[in-house]
């Protein structure tokens, strides 16, 4: 019986442990006539934002930074193929997203047709269900959005975001921004030989 309770016990702080835990439902929107092949570098935008909050950014740029490290971009300081730039809202927002073909299959399906070399995508080589088709979002209690830029041409060639309460009180706030960066971070399926 002893063994029993025990194992009732395990059980019943596992499931609450799942429970507890929140999950990040992440979208992401995309430029068609970016050229995901030429990027090998990255490096962050100078937030003004940046000297609020020491420890956000600190948690946003190290979990951008592993997740892009583990793709094969290699972090760069000056003049990176690449400028990620991030913002976290603390209160209801209304956000405009794209509905958009799959990344993988689209990124895939252009790999055959684009030169590592061009700098851009021409409209002549974009396909039929290449259109930009406005989603709003609204109902959220905040938001992380990451942008990917290209330094070069100085335009969003991606991003990525995630609704989500990010409250600085709460002990799980580390967590909680942690697990939404990389959900987000995750979208962008893009790896580089370096």
């Amino acid at each position: 019986m002893k063994n029993f309770t025990t194992l009732s016990m395990v059980l019943l702080l596992f499931a609450v442990s799942c429970v507890t835990q929140k999950d990040y439902i992440a979208e992401y929107d995309f430029n068609y006539s970016a050229n995901f092949k030429r990027y090998k570098t990255f490096g962050f935008v100078d937030n003004p934002d940046d000297n609020e909050d020491f420890e956000v950014v600190e948690i946003i740029r190290r979990s951008i930074s592993n997740r892009l490290g583990s793709q094969g971009f290699r972090f760069q300081e000056t003049k990176p193929d690449l400028l990620v730039n991030y913002k976290v809202y603390r209160e209801e927002v209304k956000y405009r997203g794209y509905d958009q073909p799959n990344f993988d299959y689209w990124l895939q399906r252009k790999s055959y047709f684009v030169a590592e070399d061009e700098e851009e995508i021409s409209d002549d080589k974009k396909e039929k269900d290449e259109n930009y088709n406005k989603v709003k979002y609204a109902q959220n209690d905040g938001m992380l959005v990451v942008f990917v830029i290209d330094n070069k041409r100085g335009n969003t060639v991606w991003q990525g975001y995630t609704s989500g309460l990010f409250d600085n009180s709460s002990p799980e706030m580390k967590t909680d921004l942690t697990r939404a960066t990389y959900k987000v971070m995750d979208q962008f399926r893009i790896l580089t030989k370096n």
